[in-house]
């Protein structure tokens, strides 16, 4: 069993490189392929430190030599390639909603091995026996693509905040009042024996972004939708996070003064105007039929969405409501972070996001700021996996992902 440390990395970005092993790792990492004259380039650090740290890397079965690259500009021999050796180690990345439990496994290059999503606890759910069943899982899950469990390094666990990073949840909404004050980042390292990560599942997803979108840009945000709603922002490669892990709280923004009564003890905010749980209770006063579903989490407001899709009238006007006051939450980020591109990401913009898109985007258009910056608004097709790929990288660039 590894040696695991309770420590709580510095507050602001996600766990960045702090040393030269982890800056040169994440460096190779995000570009592919780097000769050891880009690295002295991109890292700052002279060239004699990186031929060692290169030297360790490979030593250590962590980097491999790939080719040459092309030659340089001023003549002489193409330079050696540097690669991460994807099968080297591997992460789990864990996703907790009340309706879902997203799995994936993702080797050192931060490719995708497997997937895995599995039925949420529900309301109300025992945070022991979730603990209990994700460590069962993630076993499960590693057993079956095949890798070395040895070879992994550790999880990353994600879920609606707020909570304080690497601690615990602090305050929840009505169905996961039974997390508050839990410590999940503990137990799980108990359970599964391996170094553990807790963060928030908004921030996650814009560092997941990464996989499930095409776009490469210095600047973007992720404006995510599960039970709640919630943003994060990445600049240059790195997610800030926020002193705690709680940047990006859009969900909690006043929008109308006087507006109904959030459970987080504010009024008018967005998220208890256009969440998924004030859609289905307008779904419900309505009169729609949604099944079996008897809670106000994802699957009733997929639910509400298929209708809408597939012609009602009634559920199709309560979504756009909603998209309208989501609407407000996308300007504000897009006018407050100058982003370039702002991906709708998350499992309720997976089902519905064809219907908020168009509206999201004729509002940020509307503005100045929008129109002369020129910020794309796209949807992320692969949105209910954003999360958990999230927890998996963040769990990558962490130093105890660079140390193994």
């Amino acid at each position: 069993m590894q040696q695991v440390s309770d420590s709580s990395p510095s507050p602001g970005y996600d766990p960045a490189p702090t040393s030269s092993r982890a800056l040169i790792v994440d460096r190779i990492r995000s570009a592919g392929t780097l000769s050891r004259v880009e690295l002295t380039q991109l890292t700052g650090l002279t060239a004699p430190s990186i031929t060692a740290v290169v030297r360790r890397l490979i030593d250590d079965g962590l980097v491999a030599e790939a080719g040459r690259g092309t030659s340089a500009s001023t003549g002489g021999k193409p330079r050696t390639l540097l690669q991460i050796r994807g099968a080297a180690r591997y992460v789990v990345g864990v996703h907790l909603s009340v309706d879902s439990l997203t799995y994936v496994l993702v080797d050192y290059a931060g490719g995708v091995v497997a997937r895995w999503r599995r039925d949420g606890p529900g309301d109300e759910s025992d945070p022991e026996e979730v603990v209990q069943r994700v460590a069962l899982e993630t076993g499960e899950l590693i057993e079956r693509s095949g890798v070395d469990p040895a070879l992994v390094l550790g999880l990353g666990f994600v879920c609606p905040g707020p909570l304080i990073r690497n601690r615990g949840v602090t305050s929840a909404p009505p169905s996961m009042t039974r997390w508050v004050g839990f410590p999940v980042r503990s137990r799980l390292q108990e359970r599964l024996g391996l170094p553990a990560l807790l963060e928030n599942d908004a921030t996650a997803a814009a560092a997941g972004t990464r996989l499930t979108t095409s776009h490469d840009v210095s600047v973007m945000a992720a404006l995510f939708m599960s039970e709640g709603i919630g943003s994060g922002l990445r600049l240059n490669g790195n997610v800030y996070q926020g002193a705690h892990g709680n940047a990006g709280e859009v969900g909690h923004i006043c929008v109308q003064i006087g507006g109904p009564r959030c459970w987080c003890g504010g009024t008018g905010c967005l998220e208890a105007l256009a969440g998924p749980a004030a859609v289905v209770a307008k779904a419900r006063a309505a009169g729609l039929d949604l099944g079996s579903h008897r809670h106000s989490g994802v699957a009733a407001f997929a639910a509400i969405a298929r209708l809408a899709l597939s012609g009602d009238s009634r559920a199709e006007a309560i979504i756009k409501d909603s998209a309208a006051w989501m609407a407000l939450g996308a300007q504000t980020i897009a006018n407050m972070y100058d982003v370039q591109l702002l991906v709708l990401t998350g499992p309720a913009f997976a089902v519905a996001g064809t219907i908020y898109l168009p509206i999201l985007q004729e509002r940020i258009l509307s503005s100045v700021f929008g129109r002369s910056v020129g910020t794309e608004v796209v949807l992320d097709e692969r949105g209910h996996d954003a999360a958990a790929l999230g927890a998996a990288l963040l769990m990558l660039k962490s130093e105890h992902a660079v140390s193994a």
